[in-house]
């Protein structure tokens, strides 16, 4: 059977289980209650059908364009020729997907104002796709598909094929931060572990129909047994994402054997449970007979494999459908807004033994943990020596970041402004200037190790092109990091983005993982041992962390000043109201923010300082060896001709008529 035959098959077999989902589920009811409107049976089934459409449609442009970036061999700069085929293909998907996501957003209206969705008028739309969250997490997604679908036709580079890939993921994302799990008690949790399912989810079933397509090519072989080390890692996200997305809507155990809602969750392990096996077959039989020339029982597994993750689709979708079971305790507008209740007087024990994880986090910070001490091994095994107290820096500064954001003190960063700004300040600075000691793309340049084939672009290969890339070249100028730096710091607090930003989770986590990334830019600048930064010398790194720790220093004197609260429109709904008063509060947290930036402002000035000696010793021993070979050769040396050149100057100048001696 053809890979479109298969990607049909997969989706009707997705579909016949939605449907058979949605009747189990009770997500479709005939049954009409006097008094409340209905949108219609057309809007009843056409609204998840549409929705499973959509799904489909985008994890197959982004497992096609991650297939055609990262898993075909490709041709110097550009993707190889199926690679080309493949991008041009995915332009058609992803014009589709931005067309379904727009076809959505009237079935949702109509859904949620419970009208025909042929009576809507102009206004109920545009306030919808622009005023609710779920409606423009859907033009967003469409805007991105759009993008996605401009990208795949601007040529065949592989850095252009890279970009559109990444695109595409992140156009998964949008619906996943406001569907279903946003609206669940624990919702950091809830969403992020949808989001995380979401991703590893589509580049397992993208990335196996993306592979399919490419059966006919003569490295398939090389192609699939990639595609198997992907699928793996996504195999284990997908369950633990979904494990830890299911507990928290369940709200109890025995609720996933006693409730409908948690007889599909069961079925959906089961499926689950099913591609593992079947991935299993895949890497302990088919992919070595692969090698030998013996596809057909690997096609015919992926055929399979493929039919079971379709249903599993079908049946993700019925879930966001369904009712989930009922809390037990009665609504709290403050949990709706926050995900968990309101925290008491902070204390030591609060603030470390009442943990909020958020897993986008904890994944990052797991998985840089684990590949940091995995290089150090490599290195170690190879003969090689890596310093014990970068290996600390990195280790350090990655678990400050989740505790900082997984503890009890981010409940109470929520709530109170101070406790945000002390947040702030350690995500700002502290951990950047940890992960910067670690020296971590050194460490990675020496650890990982070159493709065996050279057409194939491995993670080393990726890190060089971005070290040498024009986008690191621009924002690794130290005026560019600086003002980055210091514009997201006010602009944030003073240009009225905070409220928005805690109001809304991908806003929040958008927001700490910014704090990082700006903290890091500029700190690697000053004083990063990595390699891709500009060479400046120490005295005008030292001018540009002045200028910074002014910045930092001027932003606090104005938040002492301020009589007006920032972030108006979040934190008054969330003050406790055993805290202090809002000003006062405001006022602690700036106090905060200038006494908790200068302890590591002073520590990166004692680095420069150490930079610029040596840097002086190193100029002066080159001087050295230059006078060195110069008596050995009897010839003047640089510094000689120099100052020999300066005494001429002087004497022409006295000699100048009318000049003063």
């Amino acid at each position: 059977m053809k890979a479109p035959s298969l990607v049909t098959a997969a989706t009707g077999t997705g579909v016949a289980v939605l449907v058979g989902g949605l009747l189990f589920g009770g997500a479709v009811d005939d049954a009409v209650l006097p008094g409340i409107p209905e949108p219609g049976a057309l809007t009843e089934w056409a609204l998840p059908v549409l929705t499973m459409l959509a799904d489909v449609l985008g994890v197959l442009t982004a497992g096609i364009t991650v297939t055609a970036a990262f898993l075909l061999p490709g041709d110097g700069r550009s993707v190889a020729a199926h690679g080309w085929r493949l991008l041009r293909r995915t332009t058609w998907l992803a014009l589709l997907w931005a067309a379904t996501s727009l076809v959505l957003v009237a079935f949702a209206v109509s859904d949620l104002l419970g009208m025909p969705v042929a009576r809507l008028g102009r206004e109920p739309l545009l306030s919808f796709a622009f005023s609710v969250n779920q409606g423009q997490a859907l033009v967003l997604q469409a805007g991105l598909a759009l993008a996605v679908a401009v990208l795949s036709r601007a040529g065949p580079g592989r850095g252009t094929a890279a970009v559109t890939a990444g695109l595409a993921m992140v156009a998964l994302l949008p619906p996943a931060f406001t569907g279903h799990a946003a609206g669940a008690g624990n919702h950091q949790i809830a969403v992020s572990s949808l989001a995380v399912h979401v991703l590893a989810a589509s580049l397992w079933l993208g990335g196996l129909a993306g592979l399919l397509l490419v059966r006919r090519h003569r490295r398939f072989a090389d192609t699939a047994d990639r595609y198997s080390r992907l699928a793996l890692a996504c195999f284990v996200a997908t369950a633990v994402s979904g494990v830890v997305n299911a507990a928290v809507r369940l709200g109890a155990w025995p609720a996933l054997w006693s409730t409908r809602y948690g007889t599909l969750v069961l079925l959906k392990v089961f499926a689950l449970v099913l591609v593992g096996v079947i991935g299993a077959a895949h890497r302990g039989r088919t992919l070595p007979g692969l090698r030998a020339g013996r596809p057909r029982a690997f096609l015919r597994l992926a055929a399979g494999e493929l039919l079971v993750l379709g249903a599993a689709v079908g049946l993700a979708v019925a879930l966001s459908r369904s009712p989930t079971p009922p809390a037990a305790a009665t609504p709290d507008p403050l949990v709706e807004l926050l995900g968990f209740g309101q925290p008491g007087p902070p204390t030591a024990a609060r603030m470390v033994g009442d943990p909020l994880p958020d897993l986008f986090l904890l994944t990052a910070v797991a998985v840089g943990i684990a590949a940091y001490l995995a290089g150090v091994v490599r290195m170690r095994r190879a003969g090689h020596d890596w310093p014990v107290a970068r290996t600390a820096s990195w280790v350090g500064g990655l678990l400050l970041l989740g505790a900082i954001t997984g503890l009890g003190v981010a409940r109470y960063a929520y709530v109170l402004f101070s406790v945000h700004m002390v947040q702030h300040m350690v995500l700002s600075m502290v951990v950047p200037i940890l992960l910067v000691g670690g020296a971590p793309v050194t460490l990675a340049l020496r650890a990982l190790r070159r493709p065996a084939d050279p057409q194939v672009r491995g993670a080393r290969e990726w890190l060089l092109v971005v070290l040498h890339s024009r986008g690191l070249r621009l924002i690794g100028n130290p005026l560019v990091a600086l003002g980055i730096y210091v514009v997201s710091l006010y602009g944030l607090y003073l240009g009225g983005l905070l409220g928005t930003l805690m109001r809304y989770h991908l806003g929040h986590l958008a927001m700490l993982v910014h704090f990082v990334l700006a903290g890091y830019l500029l700190f690697w600048v000053l004083i990063g041992a990595d390699p891709g930064r500009r060479r400046v010398h120490p005295a005008l790194l030292t001018v540009v962390h002045f200028l910074a720790m002014a910045a930092h220093a001027f932003f606090g004197f104005v938040l002492l000043q301020s009589t007006t609260v920032i972030a108006a429109d979040w934190y008054p709904a969330v003050h406790p109201a055993w805290a202090s008063s809002l000003l006062a509060d405001q006022r602690l947290g700036a106090g905060l923010a200038w006494a908790l930036g200068e302890l590591p402002a002073a520590v990166v000035m004692l680095v420069l300082v150490r930079q610029w000696i040596r840097s002086d010793e190193r100029e002066q021993a080159r001087l050295d060896r230059a006078a060195d070979r110069a008596d050995a050769t009897g010839e003047d040396d640089e510094l000689a001709r120099y100052n020999a050149f300066l005494a001429a100057a002087a004497t022409d100048e006295a000699r100048e008529p009318g000049r003063p001696s």
